[in-house]
């Protein structure tokens, strides 16, 4: 396989194998394919052009979806042109093709060739089915655009050419392809702010819906559209920032019903959604998964096994469970969520400013994760194409109970820390019923999401530079 000068766009050499009866080639075979460095694009349509002179020229056409073009028959001169966003708007790249080479052309690079022998198969497996809605999202260029100065073997004037191809505009006027647009559900909540902000911030297209457009707890409200996986094939991927988080009303009747209906059937509805318009499904679940047994000094691995000790993380588990069902998934597991609205560190700056001294949990332990964070390394996943799998996002550092982040906050903001009174879980919960039992170790191993080349922000640090008032502004 070659990389080429448009990114994206990839040759693959295909072994053809010959004899007096003439030949055989794998077209696609996916295994290979993608051990050689191929994006598994899961095609769901095969189309094939018939040419039957020599000299005809189609193109240049870009579509809303990735393709895998190759010769059954005859040989081509290919030519293919950048018409999206960004640097290489324009680029092209020619090659002449015959049955033992494949291109990979990424959605928005537009694609054309011109025969070079009568009687030319022309081969397209694209991984999105054509329809009347998705029509807007083409781009054209004409054959003949100076700009981009394709060198044709056969002169424009002497080959066979559709209307539509001589009416096509000049590269000036071509409105460039734009990335697929992330779709974020849960808009509203303190990790969809952030993603929103984050992309706003990068100028990444996306849409962000709130439980007044797409709520968990009811999935049959969506409409067939959406439930079927149509409504969902143009987005790049959708992120589920919702979930019902409620941890101690969750273990009352009314509280365990609206968990499961959010966090597990809400999420099966989605997933199979997702996977039936093989769109990649980024889910965030939570440490409640595991039931914190571990010794404080190891950390959970993402292949650790869950054992949830509460509805909240009952539930949880039961959605890790629909989303790793889709084949194009990421798990992003997380902990002790930081963000816009009341939280514990912003709870420990006031208790501070009003000289209350705390009593607070010393049992429990684990790494605070702020919003932005969190945000910033789920587009990561997103936008460098990970590998998909289960991941643990959370802050990094030491992990340290919740009495130590207040004496951190304390310290912070110019308070004595030695006011934080630490107690145990027992002590603290006293009396009270309804009470969610908490996992006492919540760290979360963070090896494989370093491994993709984002490094998560320690948490200390993050506190003692106040990091939550960025995340709260």
């Amino acid at each position: 396989m070659e990389t080429t000068a448009i990114p994206g766009l990839l040759v693959v050499h295909l072994p053809v194998h010959a004899d007096n009866r003439g030949w055989f080639k794998e077209n696609w075979q996916r295994r290979k394919a993608v051990a050689a460095g191929v994006p598994d694009f899961e095609p769901v349509q095969n189309n094939i052009s018939f040419n039957g002179s020599r000299g005809t020229t189609r193109g240049i056409h870009a579509e809303p979806w990735d393709k895998y073009v190759s010769v059954a028959q005859g040989r081509v001169f290919g030519a293919w042109v950048d018409l999206r966003q960004g640097a290489t708007f324009g680029r092209v790249v020619t090659r002449e093709v015959g049955p033992d080479t494949a291109i990979y052309v990424p959605r928005g690079v537009g694609n054309a060739f011109q025969t070079l022998a009568d009687g030319t198969a022309y081969t397209y497996l694209v991984d999105d089915h054509w329809s009347v809605d998705n029509q807007g999202d083409y781009r054209f260029l004409n054959l003949a655009d100076e700009t981009v100065a394709i060198g044709w073997p056969i002169p424009l004037v002497d080959v066979e050419l559709s209307d539509k191809d001589l009416n096509h505009p000049r590269l000036g006027s071509v409105e460039p392809f734009v990335p697929a647009p992330i779709l974020v559900v849960g808009s509203t909540g303190q990790l969809g702010r952030a993603l929103v902000d984050l992309l706003e911030a990068k100028a990444m297209p996306y849409q962000a819906v709130g439980r007044d457009v797409l709520d968990l707890s009811n999935p049959p409200a969506w409409g067939e559209d959406i439930r079927s996986g149509n409504g969902l094939r143009r987005y790049r991927a959708v992120v589920n920032a919702a979930a019902y988080t409620a941890v101690d009303e969750a273990e009352a009747p009314t509280g365990r019903s609206a968990a499961w209906a959010v966090n597990s059937t809400g999420v099966s509805a989605l997933a199979a959604a997702c996977g039936a318009a093989n769109v990649p499904f980024l889910h965030v679940s939570t440490d409640y998964v595991f039931d914190g047994g571990l010794p404080l000094e190891r950390a959970y691995s993402v292949d650790s096994p869950v054992a949830p000790l509460s509805v909240y993380g009952q539930s949880k588990a039961a959605g890790e469970a629909a989303a790793t069902s889709v084949r194009r998934h990421w798990l992003v597991r997380t902990s002790w969520v930081i963000g816009r609205g009341p939280n514990f560190v912003m709870t420990m700056e006031r208790l501070a400013a009003q000289d209350v001294d705390p009593r607070v949990v010393n049992d429990q332990v684990g790494r605070l994760t702020f919003a932005e964070d969190l945000a910033e390394g789920i587009l990561h996943l997103v936008d460098t194409a990970a590998p998909f799998g289960t991941y643990h996002l959370t802050g990094a550092g030491t992990p340290a109970s919740w009495a130590t982040i207040a004496r951190w906050v304390f310290e912070a903001v110019g308070a004595d820390p030695d006011r934080v009174i630490p107690v145990s879980t027992t002590d603290y919960v006293g009396s009270r019923t309804g009470v969610a039992p908490r996992p006492a170790n919540s760290s979360l191993d963070l090896s494989k999401i370093r491994a993709t080349g984002f490094t998560p922000r320690d948490h200390k640090v993050s506190v003692m530079e106040r990091g939550w008032r960025r995340s709260a502004e």
